[in-house]
């Protein structure tokens, strides 16, 4: 789940990293007053979505008072802000946070994340940063320095020096760097972070080092360990069908191909998708039913697929076992056939648990699937039959 850049800023401050004063706002009156309430003469409005590249889409503008506040505001609150990230459609900009700006002399990157690879968390660094961090690493690699964290040891005071004789800091900027570097590691491992990424991580003109941007990823499988970033989560950022989705704890991510799936076990789903890239097709979505799906959860994600007008055919891969039977699904889908007809042709493949029994259901319920034997000659006809429609 990611959270806002305020939201994340204000967790980070919680241990001790130094991030810039700021308020957010949800209108142009509130963006006006917050100037008032800073200390300095200089401001930064940004713009609050979930992407990144905002300052080359106009999402970050610099202020000196309230009426540069104001207009600001009047301009990107309410906008569509198309970045790198967002693709075509953009994001709609809903809130905006005013903080101080600061006197930079030099501008870092610093990220935690899990390396899934290796098993451990890992600092990711860099002594450039901003905006053109993705072109400069490609093009000077070497650049990147990578620490794995063993959890048993932890952080090392040695690991954190080493770090700050890499980046090339001075003595008093590796001094700030210290507490820092630990606040955000302590953060990320009691949040269940899966990324906390600083870029610009700034060096000021009095050798202080303070994150002037912050992006932070939580791990959604935590959150029930974690209902205050439950809370957090800003469902206007969201694509509707993917809060429909969780309302009936089904695991869904819109996609921009035209082969709907629907698949039981994360993994499994992952394999469909690689099938059909690789027989040159392009999932519609990602759909993970979980284990303890109902016949009506099912229903529910089935209409999603269906109501996706990029959707040409529908995939549906199951793998019976354990809680979830494969004619429970089969039940969920013949509801909406039942009701609201089948619109795009159906490829359906079970194993498993009630497999024989699933194509019966559809069978006798008039569902016109075709059946797939194994996931090659599922994904094959999926992406052939995507093509006929189109």
């Amino acid at each position: 789940m990611n959270i806002h850049e305020y939201q994340a800023k204000a967790l980070l401050r919680r241990y001790g990293v130094r991030v810039p004063n700021g308020q957010v706002a949800f209108s142009v009156n509130a963006a006006a007053e917050i100037p008032k309430k800073l200390s300095g003469s200089a401001f930064v409005l940004k713009a609050q979505v979930h992407a990144g590249g905002r300052g080359k889409a106009g999402g970050v503008r610099f202020v000196r008072d309230s009426d540069e506040a104001a207009a600001a505001a009047e301009t990107l609150l309410g906008s569509t802000l198309v970045t790198a990230q967002t693709g075509d459609a953009g994001q709609r900009v809903h809130r905006v946070y005013v903080e101080e700006r600061y006197d930079v002399i030099r501008e870092l990157y610093l990220a935690f994340l899990v390396e899934r690879s290796a098993g451990r968390v890992c600092i990711v660094a860099s002594g450039e940063g901003g905006e053109e961090i993705e072109d400069i690493l490609s093009q000077s690699p070497e650049n990147l320095h990578r620490i794995r964290i063993d959890p048993d040891d932890g952080l090392h005071a040695d690991t954190i020096h080493g770090l700050a004789a890499e980046l090339g800091l001075s003595r008093a900027a590796a001094e700030a760097t210290a507490p820092l570097l630990t606040g955000v590691y302590q953060a990320f491992l009691d949040q269940d972070a899966s990324l906390i990424e600083l870029n610009p991580l700034a060096v000021t003109s009095d050798d202080d080092v303070i994150a002037l941007d912050v992006k932070m990823v939580v791990d959604d499988n935590a959150l029930m360990r974690h209902p205050d970033l439950e809370a957090l989560r800003d469902e206007m950022e969201l694509d509707e069908a993917e809060v429909e989705a969780r309302r009936f704890a089904l695991n869904y991510l819109r996609l921009s191909g035209d082969v709907g799936c629907m698949v039981n076990g994360a993994g499994l789903a992952l394999a469909t998708h690689d099938l059909i890239v690789e027989m040159s097709g392009a999932p519609a979505d990602f759909m993970d039913i979980r284990p303890e799906a109902t016949r009506a959860q099912v229903a529910t994600g089935f209409r999603m697929l269906l109501a996706n007008p990029n959707v040409k055919s529908v995939l549906v891969n199951l793998c019976g076992g354990g809680i979830l039977r494969c004619d429970t699904v089969a039940d969920g889908i013949a509801d909406v056939v039942r009701d609201d007809g089948l619109s795009v042709p159906l490829i359906f493949r079970a194993a498993g648990t009630n497999a024989d029994l699933s194509r019966k259901v559809l069978t006798d319920r008039g569902v016109q699937a075709v059946f797939a034997g194994d996931l090659a000659q599922a994904a094959s006809l999926a992406v052939q039959q995507a093509r006929d429609v189109a």
